[in-house]
């Protein structure tokens, strides 16, 4: 079981949270396309990209935890799933590549960056031209799970920080009763 501080991150408990594909249908995300999991964990969406981005496509994987991407590495290999290039890194000094990247996807992940405005930046040098960066992030309300209250972004704070990295905030909508998901493109 996948767990983060005190609450699971187990993929039933998580589908009772959002819908993940429609999330990432939302984004336009497509076969061919290429996909940044920044902070991916043991890859939960990694995954289901890998599965719409196809051969063609390309997703990285990049987490600080080395068990995490060894498990997502299995799990991409029980699955045949050959698109997913996984590495062990901090957001906040790793560029995985410059302008390649049509979404790149932090999934309920900014509070807990060190240096959140860092980890967007490096981000932001991965879109491509025309590229979103989608923030899915915890509402900022009290739950009996989930990370403490008082570390979560509100959708105005995770604003802020899109908006002080230079990117410009497309659309902001709930993704189910505990979260909410951020789309912004560069700024023009």
């Amino acid at each position: 079981m996948t767990c983060h501080g005190r609450f699971s991150l187990e993929e039933t408990v998580r589908r009772t949270w959002y819908n993940p594909e429609l999330i990432l249908k939302d984004t336009g995300l497509s076969s061919g396309m290429v996909f940044a999991d920044i902070g991916c964990g043991d890859g939960f969406f990694s995954i289901l990209a890998a599965e719409i981005v196809g051969e063609l496509g390309r997703v990285y994987a990049l987490d600080i935890d080395a068990s995490a991407i060894d498990k997502l590495k299995v799990r991409a290999a029980e699955r045949g799933l050959t698109s997913i290039h996984a590495s062990v890194g901090a957001a906040e000094e790793t560029v995985i590549c410059k302008d390649c990247v049509d979404i790149a996807f932090l999934s309920m992940v900014l509070h807990d960056f060190d240096d959140p405005e860092k980890v967007l930046l490096n981000a932001k040098q991965m879109l491509k031209p025309n590229g979103l960066l989608v923030n899915l992030d915890w509402k900022k309300k009290q739950m009996d799970f989930g990370p403490p209250v008082n570390i979560r972004f509100s959708e105005e704070k995770a604003t802020e920080l899109l908006k002080q990295a230079g990117l410009t905030v497309a659309e902001v909508k709930e993704a189910g009763p505990y979260h909410y998901v951020i789309i912004a493109k560069l700024a023009l």
